[in-house]
């Protein structure tokens, strides 16, 4: 069995029980907006308003493969939107965005974070999810797999920088080409970049649209996986192993980027999303420093899919899932990770299910864009009333923890990959 590329139906963003966990919690949380279409990222706007992305449900326009080569074409439309969250109303304030997304609508990539800059300007990052070299020969000309700058009064925007492009032609980690962004922020002049399907961190400055990798992220070697049943349904039946097939005791996996953020020490912290077989406490938190170079800040999480400081530098990480993602159930979590190590689970489960990204109000409260797998389900969600409840402590827990000074996604398969 190889370790194959995740087709965009499995761009399902995974613990039962955490590792290093320190205390638990109950937590609620109300319901601010809803019927939303496959929901990404979301951030608060200098109106003080909450901004969401919608990547939409592709349409009936042309098509591309999966990266994977197998399954259902994704297919192109211009339903992807920014929804604006104000006194608890929503609407779409920037509509025809470029999607890209299953017949079903499913598996939607389209616009995946915003954020603006300090002038109060809106940056949209829109995602890919296949080989690049596709996107133009086949769509013609769209903004798939780039960042534009939008102007909401107007309903209209300006391509800012190509990231997909950046991966055809330079492929920074060797392996198979793929590009699919999922989130971003923005650091003075210079817009950091997540790109899961090219598994670099990019840096781009916003005045000369000039790209570079700031950095790659290795395999991980898995001893002793626990892998899907074989009678398992798939969207890549080579995944899964046939009935009587020898499994390696080791198994290579390629973790790929979801997210960025850039902590209180200047250095930039990475989620990562677990790669095929999605072991549950294999997914690490990296830092990378002015050096370029990740070291593991903190492990223990499953399929994580954001991360979010807050101003006294405590760090949340978001999971899509609790378990593997193939077991089939989505209960995802949202932890709190204090500037001394000592995590809280704010919510688990009770609601949230296969959340996709996590933003810190002003209040101080913690919203997530949950469902955001479910096209016309997708909500954001405040969560509140969080009440800790201690657990014993564990061996695992945060590695480096000084270093802040205050205290399915797919990938491509590596050469080394057989």
């Amino acid at each position: 069995m190889k370790l194959k590329q995740l087709t965009i139906t499995f761009l399902t963003f995974c613990v039962a029980a955490f590792s290093g966990m320190k205390a638990a919690s109950a937590g609620s949380f109300s319901v601010i907006a809803d019927g939303l279409y496959n929901a990404g990222g979301l951030s608060f706007g200098p109106d003080g308003n909450l901004y969401v992305t919608e990547a939409g449900i592709g349409g009936s326009g042309a098509c591309v493969p999966p990266p994977s080569g197998q399954g259902d074409s994704l297919c192109y439309g211009t339903s992807g939107a920014v929804t604006k969250i104000e006194n608890g109303k929503s609407e779409r304030i920037l509509t025809g965005l470029p999607s890209l997304a299953l017949p079903d609508g499913s598996g939607g990539a389209g616009p995946r974070d915003i954020q603006f800059d300090s002038k109060g300007k809106p940056y949209v990052l829109i995602g890919y999810g296949a080989n690049p070299a596709f996107r133009d020969r086949n769509l013609g000309n769209t903004d798939l797999g780039k960042i534009i700058a939008a102007d909401f009064k107007t309903n209209s925007w300006t391509s800012v920088a190509d990231l997909a492009n950046y991966e055809l032609t330079n492929n920074p980690d060797g392996g198979d080409v793929d590009s699919n962004p999922l989130g971003f922020v923005i650091d003075g002049k210079n817009f950091v970049v997540s790109d899961a399907g090219a598994n670099d961190l990019l840096s781009v400055n916003t005045g000369s649209s000039k790209l570079q990798a700031i950095t790659t992220f290795p395999q991980d070697i898995l001893t002793n996986p626990v892998f899907p049943p074989s009678d398992t349904p798939s969207n890549e039946p080579a995944q899964v192993p046939s009935q009587g097939e020898v499994v390696r005791a080791q198994f290579a996996s390629q973790p790929v980027p979801s997210s960025v953020a850039k902590g209180p020490d200047g250095a930039y912290y990475v989620s990562q999303f677990t790669g095929f077989p999605f072991s549950e406490g294999g997914a690490k938190i990296y830092r990378v420093g002015a050096d370029g170079k990740p070291s593991v800040y903190a492990d223990g999480f499953t399929q994580l899919t954001d991360l979010q400081f807050d101003t006294a530098g405590n760090l949340y990480a978001l999971q899509y899932a609790n378990q593997s993602a193939w077991k089939g159930n989505f209960d995802g979590s949202v932890i709190k990770i204090a500037t001394d190590g000592t995590r809280t689970t704010l919510l688990s489960g009770n609601g949230l299910e296969s959340p996709s990204a996590l933003t810190i109000g002003s209040d101080g409260a913690v919203y997530v864009t949950n469902q955001g797998d479910r096209p016309g389900k997708g909500q954001v969600l405040r969560i509140e009333n969080i009440k800790s409840v201690p657990e014993p402590d564990s061996a695992l827990g945060i590695l480096a923890i000084g270093a802040l000074g205050v205290g399915w996604l797919h990938k491509k398969r590596s050469p080394s990959d057989s």
